[in-house]
């Protein structure tokens, strides 16, 4: 009897595995079937764009996968020429992508204040930047921005200036002492530029000094090991699979990864605010307007400006939510900065005719000062400005931008659904040749007034476009600037590859693929 009921046991777990395994297996087929007929719906509704040739399924994975950075950013590049009327489509995956690059069809997205949803690509940079404004729509999005925008204003910019300048002059005698050790060889600028990013935005998002340029930090090493591995996974669809990827080494490094990163993060914010409880108040700005008493005022890193702001606000961000936009900051404010810097200087020493203008006018407004440069000195850089545009036009810091459609869109004769994940591609945009003759050419002068009035306002947005776009441009400009005058205030410069020979990568931003070699030469 009691075999008897334990072999009945064995067949009621037998029985149960079996009826397990049944569902599992009409759950996987549904899904399967259910990802075939969306996928069908979805073709149907965009048959009529032209299309990347690809595989099914699997669209432009596994090709991309096994390119380099430089080869996909080529590939796409081709397609601007063979889909010449500004819109295509390509699959990751299972997922569909629209690309569109004409100024025409851009303006149907950027400034809508509907579609402004990021597509879900970006949801695998949420365990690092939780809901910060790089990533977050909707009421939460338009609040944020909201509560943010006044730590951007013109005259605490100026605070920041003063630590630019600290840094830029750190950076100057970093450049010095390498050329020294052998004046007639070139150097890799980009490590040394992008340091001194590094350090700018440490301690003005999170008033902290690393010392990125004398001492490698834990920290800053792990931002760009995170950069890399979320690129990783957005190339590889079978990772978007959370429980996949946490299980592999990759995920386990990128975990790892996060907590350094938010454990850094946190400490700060704590610090800040014991600091401040322990304070009667901080000191209020004084002599806005006097540009000789910036380095006097009272400094504050975004993050205690956030904590003011958030302290007058109805809905104040709670701690994990203060730290998705410092750490936000971090991430958009550190690379794009380093390699928009990186870039001017490699022109500028390809374009031998147009750095002499630039060291013209850098005579003109200090002549044999070696002072900061000032605000209204700055200001005066009017050829400066117009080659920094010119630089990011051909090398945007963020090549292509992705949203999701919260409604249908109609451009022209094509209706692009709701749901449907578009790719705005900024580096096609600004290389299409039907906007800019000579695409590759460096010509600052493109951004005359005379030579702009009748352009199309989309036709350049390296800093996106519309209520979506980039906060922190007035800052990001402000930085390579200051930066910029005080290498080339002190050198000249020429680099040893060309437009045609450097390899770059697409990933998250226009990163250089190798050593970005310059000459210096001394200015005097």
């Amino acid at each position: 009897m009691q075999e008897g009921s334990v072999r009945g046991i064995r067949f009621m777990r037998m029985d149960f595995i079996f009826l397990a395994l049944c569902t599992l297996c009409v759950v996987a087929i549904f899904s399967i079937l259910s990802m075939i007929y969306h996928q069908y719906i979805i073709r149907q509704k965009l048959k009529n764009i032209p299309e990347v040739k690809e595989y099914p399924f699997i669209g432009l994975a596994f090709e991309f996968m096994k390119l380099s950075d430089y080869d996909r950013v080529k590939k796409f590049l081709l397609f601007m020429e063979e889909f010449k009327e500004g819109i295509f489509m390509y699959q990751i995956g299972t997922k569909p992508f629209i690309a569109i690059f004409k100024p025409e069809y851009l303006e149907h997205i950027f400034p809508s204040t509907v579609n402004i949803t990021k597509s879900d690509i970006y949801n695998m940079l949420k365990p690092w930047l939780g809901n910060g404004l790089l990533t977050s729509t909707g009421k939460q999005w338009f609040h944020d921005r909201k509560l943010i925008g006044p730590t951007f204003h013109f005259s605490i910019l100026d605070q920041f200036a003063v630590v630019v300048f600290e840094k830029a002059e750190i950076l100057t005698k970093c450049l010095q002492k390498e050329i020294k050790k052998d004046p007639g060889k070139a150097i890799n600028i980009f490590p040394y530029i992008i340091n001194a990013a590094l350090d700018i935005i440490c301690e003005t998002a999170m008033g902290v000094d690393v010392h990125a340029q004398e001492v490698a930090t834990k920290y800053t090493s792990t931002v760009h090991l995170t950069s890399s591995l979320i690129m990783k996974r957005m190339l590889r669809p079978w990772l978007w699979i959370e429980w996949l990827f946490y299980s592999l080494p990759s995920g386990k490094q990128f975990k790892s990864a996060l907590d350094i990163l938010h454990g850094f993060t946190k400490e700060v914010i704590s610090k800040r605010k014991i600091e401040r409880q322990s304070q009667s108040g901080y000191t209020e700005l004084e002599n806005e307007d006097n540009e000789l008493n910036i380095g006097k005022r009272k400094r504050q890193a975004f993050l205690d400006l956030l904590l003011d702001q958030n302290a007058k606000a109805d809905t104040p961000l709670s701690d994990d939510e203060l730290r998705a936009q410092v750490d936000t900051f971090m991430f958009e404010g550190h690379d794009t900065t380093a390699v928009a810097i990186t870039w001017t200087l490699f022109l500028l020493g390809n374009n031998l005719e147009h750095q002499a203008k630039v060291h013209e006018e850098l005579e003109e407004v200090f002549g044999d000062s070696e002072t900061p440069a000032s605000g209204k000195e700055l200001s005066k850089l009017k050829y400066l400005d117009r080659v920094i545009k010119e630089t990011l036009r051909i090398f945007p810091s963020v090549p292509i931008i992705s949203r999701e459609l919260t409604e249908d869109v109609k451009i022209d004769n094509y209706i692009l659904p709701k749901g449907v994940m578009v790719s705005l591609s900024i580096l096609l945009t600004h290389r299409n040749p039907a906007v800019w003759l000579d695409p590759l050419k460096f010509d600052p002068d493109r951004f005359l007034p005379e030579n702009s009035k009748n352009r199309n306002p989309y036709a350049y947005v390296p800093f996106s476009a519309g209520p979506r776009n980039c906060i922190g441009q007035k800052f990001a400009q402000l930085e390579e600037k200051i930066v910029l005058t005080a290498i080339l205030r002190k050198w000249r410069v020429k680099s040893v590859k060309t437009v045609d020979t450097i390899k770059f990568g697409g990933s998250l931003i226009l990163r250089p693929s190798e050593d970005v070699l310059i000459h210096f030469t001394p200015k005097k």
